[in-house]
């Protein structure tokens, strides 16, 4: 299924893309901002998930070598009652699987989240160091059932999950944008919501280590 999609876009356009971003919560903008691009409505784009959230978004925006979806699939919206929660987490990483089958090396990931660190301030940056999957904890991981061996290893080592050169890059970018004062790095974690944190599992996170969650 994942490669009838790749097929279908590759199909409609010449780029090969290399890095990927996806826009979160407040950055639909930047896809729309973007000049040179090939846009498709995620309803035209066969098998790709559909996003309930209004803001959302609704297309993958395509330049020479980086394709923006704007806006993402959340395990809360996408799981119905009878539907089990690990189908629901392979919606969600499905257009990640497509992008690697475009040639895509590189993910960019964006989102809103909630502070979990004292020391954050809203409206602060926070660059994933390493992060807290409950929902994989919980069992709910979408690498679970038959490996299909071209996204990776059956057993895939997680104590380096982030890019180191990337993170660099992303600090030097924030020094040259004078965005220090309010750009931190932390541990992220994963919820499968759609309800937000209790008072209560708010400071089990802390306790846990995590600095954001969403």
């Amino acid at each position: 299924v994942c490669r009838e999609t790749a097929e279908w876009l590759q199909a409609r356009t010449a780029r090969c893309p290399r890095t990927a971003i996806i826009c979160g919560s407040g950055l639909g903008g930047l896809a729309d901002a973007l000049e040179d691009k090939t846009a498709f409505a995620y309803e035209d784009i066969p098998h790709f998930p559909r996003s309930t959230v209004p803001s959302g978004g609704h297309h993958v925006h395509q330049r020479p070598h980086q394709p923006v979806w704007g806006g993402r699939s959340q395990a809360g919206e996408q799981l119905q009652p009878s539907l089990p929660l690990c189908l629901g987490s392979l919606q969600v990483t499905f257009p990640i699987r497509v992008f690697f089958l475009l040639g895509v090396e590189n993910l960019i990931v964006t989102n809103a989240a909630g502070g979990l660190n004292p020391q954050f301030q809203v409206g602060d940056i926070m660059f994933i160091r390493d992060h807290i999957s409950l929902f994989g904890v919980a069992g709910h991981n979408p690498l679970r059932g038959p490996n299909d061996e071209r996204f990776g290893a059956r057993f895939p080592c997680m104590s380096d999950a982030y890019d180191q050169e990337l993170l660099g890059l992303a600090r030097e970018s924030a020094q040259e944008l004078g965005f220090q004062s309010f750009t931190r790095e932390g541990v992220y974690c994963l919820l499968p919501g759609p309800c937000y944190e209790t008072i209560a599992e708010c400071r089990l996170l802390q306790a846990l280590g995590a600095d954001a969650v969403g």
